[in-house]
């Protein structure tokens, strides 16, 4: 099997589970092909085969690949997306990170997990992304994303109005300090934060989350991904702040957006002893109760 390494940042206090992870790959003959960035960053400090192969873009991905290991936090794994794109290669997130709710293995739980996928104890799950219409020429080819679009007001106490319509339909004229359209994958990162709900993965649904609200009856709202959500922007300022995950770009006040749900899904690796539920348990201390 070939498996791709991609990370962005190493710290020493790493090396001990980079190694056990390559250590772990090569012993079972799986051929190791590594972010070249990264490589640059941890070459020093591991202990590495010589017939490495190396990746910069999707293409060299592509090519090479029959799994990717994510290997830091949630942040690391939406930073994949763009390498992996429509490939339909699957996305092992190894957290090394903090929370990481993507990133479900563990430091704890590399070797067990590494064992389950030599031995396809595992399932994919696949994760709906949206997908940024128009203006086409704000993100190019990587006008997608797994967690979340947002908008900002720029760096100003102006409010931002922000006006939604939902199949042509509108639904609300937003006052604050920004807008969310969430996947369910992004319904446990920015949008949880300002009050949006937890959506299971296969769900179906888009997360409509104010930020900042000046209007305090105003809730976030949850819509069929099958709809096709547009949106213009009012308020004092030319230009605003937009995001899609760790992307960003400036937009105009004249920019009209249309948001859909991207044409292709990704597969994430899950270990055949966790689900969705378990890991939002662990994570965000449901069963921290006596009476459990």
């Amino acid at each position: 099997m070939k498996v791709a390494l991609f990370g962005k940042d190493y710290k020493e206090d790493q090396q001990k589970y980079l190694q056990q992870i390559i250590d772990e790959l090569v012993r079972n003959n799986n051929h190791l092909c590594l972010y070249q960035p990264f490589y640059q960053k941890v070459k020093n400090g591991l202990d590495l085969p010589e017939n490495l192969n190396f990746f910069n873009t999707h293409h060299d991905l592509v090519e090479n690949t029959d799994m990717l290991f994510s290997i830091g936090g949630d942040g690391t794994m939406l930073d994949t997306i763009p390498f992996v794109r429509d490939s339909g290669i699957p996305i092992l997130g190894i957290n090394l990170g903090r929370l990481g709710f993507l990133s479900s293995v563990s430091k704890n739980e590399i070797k067990q997990a590494l064992e389950s996928i030599f031995k396809g104890d595992y399932y994919l799950d696949k994760r709906a992304l949206l997908e940024l219409v128009e203006p086409k020429e704000i993100f190019g080819e990587l006008n997608f994303a797994l967690n979340d679009l947002t908008i900002y007001r720029n760096n100003t106490t102006s409010l931002v109005v922000v006006h939604v319509y939902v199949d042509d339909k509108f639904l609300n004229s937003y006052w604050g300090d920004g807008l969310i359209v969430s996947t369910p994958t992004g319904s446990t990162a920015y949008s949880l934060s300002v009050g949006g709900p937890i959506m299971s993965p296969g769900s179906q649904n888009f997360v409509i989350a104010p930020i900042a609200s000046h209007n305090l009856t105003v809730r976030p709202i949850v819509i069929q991904d099958s709809s096709t959500v547009r949106i213009r922007i009012g308020g004092r300022e030319d230009k605003y702040l937009m995001t899609m995950d760790s992307r960003h770009s400036t937009i105009n006040r004249e920019d009209e957006l249309v948001i859909k749900r991207c044409g292709f899904e990704v597969n994430m690796v899950e270990m055949n002893n966790k689900d969705f539920f378990s890991t939002i348990r662990d994570k965000l201390l449901w069963g921290v109760d006596n009476r459990n």
